[in-house]
């Protein structure tokens, strides 16, 4: 009785996503974090300010990434989780396997989360860096190059 699963199926893991969440906002993400921003820089291969750069940008784009209840009224994944499992799949080359346990995140939403990050990050920067250089690009890199 109450039973979410079929019987023949494993019950439920309590994966501690909440949990996770709040320990990774204080290690890396509030004023006096853990974590110096030298290991953000290191971790996340980015400062700072240029993740929550990003974050807003991909929130503002895409609802997907903004924390949310559930149907049951818990909290969802935070946006900081979402994005700290996509980025280190992207920077270290890891699988949704090996970041589901940093993040607390199931496989499915991982690679969801993935999916969406990368349209999300190609409709918001696309007009500004996926562009074919003008000249005026060119003589500004080469002054860049001299210098």
């Amino acid at each position: 009785m109450g039973q979410i699963c079929r019987p023949s199926c494993s019950g439920n893991l309590d994966i501690s996503r909440q949990q996770q969440g709040t320990e990774l906002l204080d290690d890396y993400f509030v004023r006096n974090s853990a974590f110096p921003n030298t290991y953000f820089r290191r971790r996340f291969r980015m400062e700072h300010y240029l993740f929550n750069k990003i974050m807003i940008a991909v929130c503002n784009h895409d609802s997907y990434f903004v924390q949310k209840k559930d149907a049951f009224g818990a909290m969802g994944l935070l946006p900081q989780q979402k994005i700290t499992a996509v980025l280190r799949m992207l920077s270290y080359g890891a699988s949704a396997d090996q970041v589901d346990e940093i993040t607390r995140m199931g496989k499915s939403t991982i690679l969801e989360s993935l999916m969406r990050f990368c349209g999300a990050i190609e409709s918001i920067y696309t007009a500004d860096y996926l562009r074919k250089s003008t000249d005026m690009d060119l003589q500004r890199l080469l002054k860049k190059g001299e210098i």
